[in-house]
């Protein structure tokens, strides 16, 4: 069997070319010229470089494939390049797509995000949900949800395709929360905002596992939430705490942190900035909150990820590894 993997060079796109070729896949992978590859040493996989949205470099990296797996994106919250993003996201995707039902792959696999949902307020929902934010939160908002908009009307038209929506994704190299965990080891961290919001997370690897079991398993068309659970990010730290002794950040006043971003946000736009804080990042932390049901996912992938708690146990030991 032969995959091919777009982003491969990616946190999520590198953790699954190495399952595959764990277990035995013979793996492609699709990266830009001037990607970092220090994620891919020792594999093996055939690399194509070029641009996501040239038909011609999609086709030789998708010839002879079995399966595609779209992890690669463009992810950020706060100053962005709109256009930038709108032609990986979305342009990129309806060139994936249109490439594998050319091509007649067997299977594609798309890595969503269960922001394509929109705010949920709070409610938990699974894959019958309605959107119903008319607005859009933020650029990638816009384009996640474009993108697999895409992704749903080839499905329509007979490609093969299952959607996988993923929570907050953590892991041992990790370029987001990593980050916040070395800096709370180092006791750097001595405020946080939002304390008392709950967010999903999954652990990179068991999102790999689904990956693979959504192009195994999965059913043509279908969408498959997946999160191994929620947890307060003022839980998060406490937990952090008790085992390392470091003191838990206190709670940022939300007042102050919303003065910040209002000042920081039109800097960030003036200096091609990207700044701690932002109107896009507040938002995020304050005012939309998106929660989600993951049964669908369990019981027709057989998926069965490490908890919440041992998701954050496995990082913390790693980081004081790392830092011993």
């Amino acid at each position: 069997m032969k995959a091919l993997v777009t982003g491969a060079n990616g946190f999520t796109g590198s953790h699954l070319v190495r399952e595959l070729e764990r277990q035995g896949y013979e793996v492609v992978g699709l990266v830009r010229p001037s990607s970092d590859l220090s994620r891919l040493q020792d594999c093996s996989l055939s690399l194509v470089k070029g641009d996501l949205c040239d038909r011609a470099t999609v086709e030789k990296a998708m010839s002879g494939v079995d399966w595609v797996f779209h992890t690669a994106a463009y992810v950020e919250i706060g100053v962005v390049n709109a256009q930038a993003m709108a032609k990986v996201n979305i342009e990129g995707t309806r060139t994936i797509m249109e490439t594998a039902k050319q091509q007649q792959v067997s299977k594609v696999v798309y890595c969503s995000t269960i922001g394509v949902l929109g705010d949920t307020k709070g409610e938990v929902v699974d894959e019958t949900f309605t959107r119903q934010q008319q607005s859009f939160s933020s650029p990638y908002d816009w384009t996640k949800y474009e993108a697999q908009k895409i992704v749903d009307e080839m499905a329509q038209q007979g490609l093969p395709v299952v959607s996988i929506l993923p929570s907050g994704i953590m892991g041992a190299d990790d370029p987001h929360f990593g980050q916040i965990i070395r800096l709370f080891t180092e006791g750097k961290l001595k405020f946080w905002p939002a304390r008392d919001r709950a967010t999903g997370i999954v652990h990179v690897d068991d999102l790999v596992t689904a990956m693979i079991k959504a192009a195994q398993l999965g059913k043509p068309g279908e969408r498959y939430i997946i999160s191994a659970g929620e947890m307060k990010i003022g839980e998060m730290f406490d937990l952090m705490s008790e085992k390392t002794g470091v003191p838990t950040p206190k709670e940022a006043p939300q007042w102050l942190v919303r003065i910040i971003a209002n000042v920081l946000t039109p800097l960030g736009h003036l200096l091609n900035w990207q700044p701690p804080l932002s109107r896009e990042r507040v938002h995020y932390v304050y005012d939309r909150r998106v929660r989600v049901d993951t049964t669908k996912a369990r019981t027709e992938l057989n998926w069965q990820p490490r908890s919440v708690e041992e998701i954050l146990n496995e990082l913390l030991n790693q980081q004081v590894k790392s830092t011993s």
